[in-house]
């Protein structure tokens, strides 16, 4: 690459919290119309970095200078680093959900004047910026009714309207599926083409080799190194060994099964949606789990398979639920997820922020909250018992944290991963439904959950993996069922099991192919 005036500069950031060196002397350059991505395990500095960088985190509470077109940076808030053109999307998207699109758009940037807003302009404005990022939705369309592919686009947009030179997205397609997925790089694809630059941090590898021009890996709040795609050959295994500081041979450690009898079987399972009495979202679905069994659940996003989980624990998505569970031959009538709780059942949701944790709370807090009658004598919690049990976990899990008195809002996602599932290995569960376990996880931390979960396969326990990941579900199960438009399509013993013949049967196919290793 010939040497030009970089868009961006970083020089020797550091960044202290209380007790923890977030970044330590990090470095990185970004040039004119280039996709450069930012990768490195949970915890290793990205998202910080990015706050430096956008004034979320002001200067003179960072070491370092930043550099943007050749000026010296000095933001004291996210409004001056957007007057210049850079704009971040974080991971949780920041949309009004009662808001129409324009609304949201122009929201602190509003078309006006007097303090009159030009609705004609705000509309045709929102039309030119929405056929910018392919949206056909009309501008006065709730962001509430859309999903989450198209919210991120919209946010997209959002970023367009300031006259954005440098994009920066915080794992954009984490939570898309595959289409939305594709749409989203074709467009960073096209703003390079466009002169504007984009930093994106993200997990999927295969993502990062499809799009990037450079990669800077962090490790640990350093800069390791940054290779270009023109110049270095770049391999998956490469980019890890930068992660992780090592060679990870295998993506999933290796199992041998040892698979007992029927643990956990579900009959003819519908359920209704929540507000619309006469619409099935669960369909006469049947499986069963058996003990040390680790059983997949693939399908697209909307497949119903969240749905199924939160129904079956303890009736918390749904109405008119008809069907059977017997856990141990037993029938089960679970009403709540104190009923579920109390039968050994056990759900790891997909959404760790909003339901899984109290981000404002400490870890020792979070891990005992499902096992509080466990826990306590009359109604009164035994600390002690409460810091000896959250502090086991903190070294069997390898939670990275100073202290179990830390607030779990802090900690990288991957370590918050570790807390939700902390809190549900201890209120002793025979069956844990895992939900998404490692969406928006790096690899390292992937390998440490992967693991966990085939330790509690080995302990006779039967685990149940809902992942839109194919590979992470072929890699990590026994036999594997495949949901579309809330009934089962398939079921494929691992030996049977591929990514085509699983995405057949996502789309629809029917399969005939119930029964296997009953």
């Amino acid at each position: 690459m010939a040497e030009t005036e970089p868009l961006l500069e970083m020089r020797g950031i550091t960044k202290t919290f209380p007790g923890v060196k977030a970044l330590e002397n990090v470095n990185l350059k970004v040039t004119q119309g280039e996709i450069h991505a930012l990768m490195g395990e949970n915890g290793a500095g990205k998202s910080t970095l990015m706050k430096v960088l956008s004034g979320v985190y002001p200067h003179g509470t960072y070491e370092g200078e930043i550099r943007f077109e050749g000026q010296v940076c000095e933001f004291k808030d996210i409004k001056q680093s957007e007057e210049l053109g850079i704009v971040i999307i974080h991971q949780e998207l920041a949309l009004i959900p009662y808001l129409s699109i324009a609304e949201n758009i122009f929201l602190g940037n509003e078309r006006a004047r007097s303090g009159v807003i030009n609705w004609n302009e705000t509309i045709s404005r929102t039309k030119e910026l929405l056929r910018k990022v392919g949206l056909t939705e009309q501008p006065n369309t709730l962001i509430t009714s859309l999903g989450v592919g198209k919210q991120q686009l919209v946010e997209i947009a959002k970023a367009l309207s300031k006259r954005v030179k440098l994009l920066i997205l915080d794992e954009p397609t984490a939570a898309l599926n595959e289409e939305d997925s594709e749409n989203l790089l074709r467009l960073l694809v096209e703003f390079k083409k466009q002169g504007i630059s984009s930093i994106l941090i993200s997990h999927k590898l295969n993502e990062i080799s499809k799009v990037a021009d450079s990669i800077t890996i962090l490790r640990d709040g350093k800069t390791i190194e940054t290779l270009h795609t023109d110049q270095d050959p770049i391999t998956e295994d490469r980019i890890i060994k930068g992660m992780v500081g090592r060679d990870l041979t295998q993506r999933y450690p290796p199992r041998t099964p040892k698979i007992g009898q029927t643990l956990l079987e579900v009959r003819n399972w519908t359920v209704h949606h929540p507000e619309q009495k006469d619409r099935k979202v669960i369909n006469n679905v049947s499986f069963h789990i058996r003990k040390g069994e680790v059983v997949g659940i693939a399908g697209l996003m909307g497949s119903g398979r969240t749905e199924l989980a939160m129904s079956i624990f303890g009736k918390s998505y749904g109405q008119s639920i008809s069907g059977q569970l017997m856990k141990d031959g037993k029938e089960l009538r679970l009403n709540s997820i104190s009923d579920a709780i109390e039968n050994g059942i056990a759900y790891v949701t997909e959404d760790r922020k909003h339901y899984g944790l109290i981000l404002m709370d400490d870890i020792k807090r979070n891990i005992s909250l499902a096992s509080l009658s466990k826990l306590s004598r009359r109604g009164v919690v035994n600390d002690n018992q409460e810091i000896v049990e959250a502090e086991s976990f903190r070294k069997k899990m390898n939670i990275k944290t100073p202290s179990i008195l830390q607030k779990t809002g802090n900690l990288s996602g991957g370590n918050q991963q570790k807390v939700v599932l902390s809190k549900w290995i201890l209120s002793g569960p025979d069956v844990l439904i895992l939900d998404e376990p490692t969406r928006g996880i790096d690899v390292g931390a992937k390998y440490e959950i992967y693991s966990i979960i085939n330790q509690l396969a080995n302990e006779g326990k039967g685990i149940l993996i809902i992942s839109s990941e194919l590979p992470e579900i072929l890699g990590m199960c026994d036999r594997i069922y495949i949901m579309n438009e809330g009934e089962l399509t398939g079921e494929l013993s691992r030996e049977e099991a591929s990514q085509e013949k699983i995405a057949k049967y996502m789309t629809g196919a029917k399969g005939a192919a119930h029964g296997h290793g009953r």
